[in-house]
């Protein structure tokens, strides 16, 4: 089982509330010009069945109870992925009354992967380091 999870990773998709400029890039990532394929890396359609759970945006506090129950589902062992300014730090909406700066603050994190947005090419990066976590 786990040298299945290391040669051929799921990769589930949270978008806590954002510009939807980390999501497009992670979405860039997947299609065939940046092929995050080759590392056998799929998106799935349920945190159940993910290994890597990747966080896009801010963690507003109408989105923290269902981020943190997403969390929770996820298998062990899962790998966290930050992707962008916004879900490590807030970012730009960091001093809002409705946003809980940083993902971390409320589940652990394993990879960061800072920018706004970030390049596809940093988000295939971090989701190499993320595979050698699962290792």
């Amino acid at each position: 089982m786990s040298w299945a999870r290391k040669r051929s990773p799921w990769l589930y998709h949270l978008c806590t509330g954002t510009c939807n400029g980390c999501d497009i890039e992670l979405l860039a990532a997947i299609t065939p010009k940046f092929d995050v394929e080759r590392l056998g890396c799929q998106l799935v359609g349920s945190p159940r069945h993910a290994d890597i759970l990747c966080i896009t945006g801010t963690v507003t506090k109408k989105a923290k109870e269902r981020f943190i129950r997403i969390y929770n589902q996820t298998p062990e062992p899962k790998v966290v992925v930050a992707i962008g300014a916004c879900a490590l730090s807030g970012g730009v909406f960091a001093g809002s009354k409705q946003v809980d700066p940083g993902a971390d603050k409320h589940v652990k994190v394993d990879v960061y992967v800072p920018g706004c947005p970030p390049r596809p090419q940093a988000i295939i990066n971090g989701i190499y380091k993320a595979l050698e976590k699962l290792k």
